[in-house]
């Protein structure tokens, strides 16, 4: 299965994962500049409540807003994530203030939610950017099961 055939929806995580791994960073631009990209991005962010690791959250009460870059019109599509009393919700839409703020590439992004790329690296290097309580930020990795490719 290639990039173009992807249909996030009726892949397991672990098998979206593998496609994201074989594909070339030109296909997955492709893909996360196409039609597909925002049914990519919401079965991505759909998922994520049910990767959350409860176990880990402590005390954490957050609003988290994810900025994925690189639409076409040169915009980014923003999800939002709920973080309190030990669950995530994702919003209808981003409403609330957030605590925290992430900002990255499309491509990026994929692979780092698909286990093909690290978030501190990321970080590391500029490519994903953090605004509000920056402490937090190093929680965010180890809140979700990252599928591993």
């Amino acid at each position: 299965m290639t990039v173009p055939d992807v249909n996030p929806a009726t892949l397991p995580q672990a098998e979206f994962a593998q496609v994201v791994k074989r594909s070339s960073a030109g296909d997955l631009r492709r893909l996360m500049t196409g039609e597909q990209r925002r049914a990519v991005l919401d079965e991505v962010f759909v998922r994520m409540p049910g990767v959350f690791r409860a176990d880990r959250a402590g005390s954490a009460n957050a609003v988290l807003h994810w900025k994925v870059g690189d639409r076409p019109d040169g915009g980014a599509d923003t999800y939002e994530l709920v973080i309190a009393d030990r669950t995530c919700t994702l919003s209808p839409g981003p409403d609330r203030t957030p605590t925290l703020e992430l900002s990255i590439g499309a491509v990026d992004f994929l692979k780092m939610v698909t286990g093909n790329a690290s978030p501190i690296a990321l970080f590391m290097l500029g490519k994903m950017k953090a605004k509000g309580d920056i402490a937090f930020t190093a929680r965010v990795p180890n809140l979700f099961d990252v599928p591993k490719a």
